[in-house]
């Protein structure tokens, strides 16, 4: 099986400094485990323009890196009897779509899939409300495709979160922040994620920045008037953090996210602990979705069910990208995989975003092969 050794870790370690000097953000964190034993454990630069010291335990926003944690959800769900893949949503949420309209042959499937014709509306514009569970049901239930369902992947940016997260509420009776904490942090040891920050716990969550083209964290400036750093002072705003957004408002660690794909690349069970069974997760990491022009990202995509899956050329998988390998992208250079063929868990968080994307993807891909060449030697 797969080792590193002290060699492969400096090597790592000076690739990992490496692109911290570049500077496309102010902090990072490298976590990856091999055979469910963590065997990289990086930290660091600072957690703002002004911060301290980025350390492991140092909490990021994961953005859409928390959507396979919102899947998983569903997914135990599913296991559980509570729902299948190809039921309407309807049969679990009857006011998501009036009887005999096109919205109402939407598929949990489907919704995992991003293939649900609903990926984007006015909603998404809406930050304001986003921290009101009851108009995010609404907004849901108002929305109709723009796409017919089944037929276009075209990414979910935000409706993923607010469809899984209603899912998961009706089909356990609990809000879907914390179905997730019950039953997949907690059980997994994952102590410092959650959907959201609570409303009585400090925000000690890194200070995200907006950079210009070709700006580097020596001298960001403020970035006024582009999406990046729009993005940055939304998601830096205390009712934003505070909302439950499964779709985008993750907090968590490298080590933490690590952990999770080492759990599913290994069948869904770690150290004891299972959070899936080995048939759903080979149901969950397949392809069932795949485009050369995404409705939404207008790029190659392949999504598994609440996973992408890898194998396209130039994904942030990596030149070694297989199918078989699945993970998920959030803003900026933030990355998790699982490899189920080497038994590896892969993270890398940072705190800065930009509009430049492909430069985040050949950071993360550059990342990407780094470790999977250490592993491979």
């Amino acid at each position: 099986m797969p080792r590193l050794t002290e060699s492969d870790r400096q090597q790592l370690r000076a690739e990992f400094d490496r692109q911290l000097d570049v500077g496309l953000h102010h902090g990072a964190q490298l976590a990856v485990y091999v055979d469910g034993e963590r065997v990289v454990d990086f930290a660091g630069g600072t957690t703002g323009p002004d911060g301290g010291e980025t350390t492991p335990e140092t909490r990021h926003l994961v953005f859409s890196c928390t959507k396979p944690y919102a899947g998983v959800g569903l997914h135990q769900l599913v296991e559980d009897g509570k729902a299948d893949y190809d039921d309407p949503v309807v049969d679990h949420w009857p006011e998501f779509a009036d009887a005999g309209t096109q919205k109402a042959d939407i598929t949990v499937r489907q919704v995992l899939s991003h293939t649900a014709g609903i990926p984007y509306g006015e909603f998404d514009d809406a930050a304001e409300q986003w921290g009101d569970w009851d108009a995010v049901v609404q907004a849901m239930e108002d929305i109709e495709p723009v796409f017919e369902p089944g037929e276009q992947p075209a990414y979910h940016t935000f409706n993923y979160g607010w469809v899984v997260g209603e899912l998961v509420h009706r089909l356990s009776g609990q809000h879907v922040d914390e179905y997730v904490a019950e039953n997949v942090f907690e059980p997994l040891g994952m102590d410092q994620s959650s959907i959201g920050l609570g409303p009585d716990e400090p925000d000690d969550v890194a200070t995200l920045s907006g950079f210009e083209m070709f700006d580097r964290c020596r001298d960001p400036g403020e970035g006024l008037g582009i999406p990046a750093a729009e993005s940055a002072a939304a998601f830096n705003d205390d009712a934003v953090r505070r909302a439950v957004i499964p779709a985008a408002n993750g907090i968590g660690t490298a080590r933490d996210m690590a952990r999770f794909y080492a759990c599913i690349a290994n069948g869904g069970e770690l150290d004891g602990t299972r959070l899936l069974e080995q048939e759903t997760v080979d149901v969950a990491t397949e392809t069932h979705a795949e485009t050369d022009s995404d409705g939404t990202l207008s790029r190659p995509a392949r999504y598994g069910l609440g996973f992408w899956t890898g194998g396209l050329a130039n994904d942030m998988f990596g030149s070694f990208s297989r199918e078989r390998m699945f993970g998920h992208a959030g803003l900026g250079s933030i990355f998790g995989w699982g490899d189920p063929d080497l038994n590896v868990g892969f993270a890398y968080v940072t705190n800065g975003i930009r509009e430049e994307s492909w430069e985040h993807a050949a950071r993360v891909a550059g990342m990407s092969d780094a470790v999977r060449l250490a592993l491979l030697e």
